[in-house]
């Protein structure tokens, strides 16, 4: 049981990365593995973040609709 509770959250991470939904359990883990002086983003923020960066809002490339 514990091996199909595991394929299944690496099935549910690899689905998510692949439609962009980033991991913030990842990130959490690795901030507090090599960052930890620095402030976590709060899982909205850190959405916004990732959300920015892939569709690069703040520099103007993103056109959306039409």
């Amino acid at each position: 049981m514990t091996r199909l509770k595991s394929m299944w959250g690496w099935a549910v991470q690899t689905a998510r990365l692949m439609v962009g939904v980033p991991d913030y359990d990842n990130y959490v883990a690795h901030r507090k593995a090599d960052h930890r002086a620095e402030p976590i983003m709060t899982y909205v923020e850190f959405f916004r973040e990732r959300q920015n960066a892939r569709y690069a809002c703040e520099k103007g490339r993103f056109r959306g609709c039409c």
